[in-house]
């Protein structure tokens, strides 16, 4: 009985790798929406790289960045500078001012605060008052911003009157997060927010600024070893870069739904053209032949 549950476990060990690659969520894509998504980042669960799922999500194709304090859009991916922009919808711009609840980034996840310049609105005045931690948190040297932006008539969507004091107006630097990793606009006693990425060559004019928090992430020694090692052939064979859970083991998705520990080109085989070995519609009697050859030798033998 021992040998034969050695066999057993022989065919069961020879034939695992094979059965192992199917793929676990079989929607990996290379883009959400109007964005290109490439490792770390994924479209969904078991893409991309664990440590940046659930953070970054693809919900009908809409890129979103998910925190303890709401989900935020993605609008743009810098994958050279390791950055990328969201838009929270609760943010205001020239066209648009609201009041704004807090807004933050876990303190587990591998994003931080970018380059961004934070003007926080709306505010008891006088906002020279506002410190932090007994600092003062205002750039008296950038209040010409607050001045323009103050121009835009939808501060009235702030309650505020049009043209309204400059000194209820702070430019917050350098932006930081408190120890909830959160921007607390209660306790700085404002009322919302604003945050320019860029002010294009239009540093006077509200209207032509970009808008948008800019994040920084890090990769770990897991990304940075599967980027140098596997990902990079695995993007070049047409795949998507993911991994299998629990384990998290590195696995390549490839387009027609199959997972390789290797890359997609390794299992194509010429009549099938670029389709791989096991996901085409032709390769499902090839596997039905290989689990029917395996049964057939596990009850010869026994």
């Amino acid at each position: 009985m021992a040998n034969h549950f050695s066999f057993i476990f022989f065919l069961i060990s020879f034939f695992a790798p094979w059965c192992c690659i199917f793929a676990i969520n079989p929607a990996c894509r290379t883009t959400c929406g109007s964005i290109d998504v490439k490792y770390p980042f994924g479209t969904g669960y078991g893409c991309g790289s664990p440590r940046f799922y659930p953070y970054v999500t693809c919900p009908k194709d809409h890129l979103l960045l998910n925190t303890h304090t709401g989900s935020y859009p993605i609008t743009s991916i810098s994958y050279t500078t390791s950055a990328l922009t969201i838009t929270p919808p609760s943010m205001s711009t020239c066209s648009s001012m609201q009041q704004s609840p807090n807004i933050g980034l876990d303190w587990a996840s591998p994003f931080e605060l970018g380059p961004s310049t934070f003007l926080l609105l709306s505010c008891t005045p006088p906002t020279s008052s506002l410190t932090v931690k007994g600092s003062p948190v205002c750039d008296t040297s950038s209040s010409h911003l607050c001045d323009s932006f103050y121009t835009c008539p939808s501060v009235i969507g702030l309650s505020l009157p049009l043209f309204p004091p400059s000194n209820t107006c702070c430019v917050y630097s350098p932006a930081n997060f408190n120890s909830k990793g959160e921007l607390d606009l209660r306790v700085l006693k404002c009322g919302g927010y604003t945050s320019i990425v860029s002010l294009e060559d239009f540093p006077t004019d509200p209207n032509q600024w970009q808008y948008g928090v800019s994040l920084k992430y890090t990769h770990g020694a897991f990304d940075n070893y599967y980027i140098d090692n596997k990902c990079n052939a695995c993007e070049e064979s047409g795949g998507v870069c993911g991994f299998s859970p629990p384990s998290d083991a590195f696995i390549c998705v490839c387009k027609n739904g199959t997972n390789s520990t290797i890359q997609c080109s390794y299992f194509n085989i010429d009549y099938q053209g670029d389709e791989d070995m096991f996901g085409s519609s032709a390769s499902s009697s090839t596997w039905t032949s290989w689990l029917g050859i395996l049964g057939g030798m596990m009850l010869l033998y026994m």
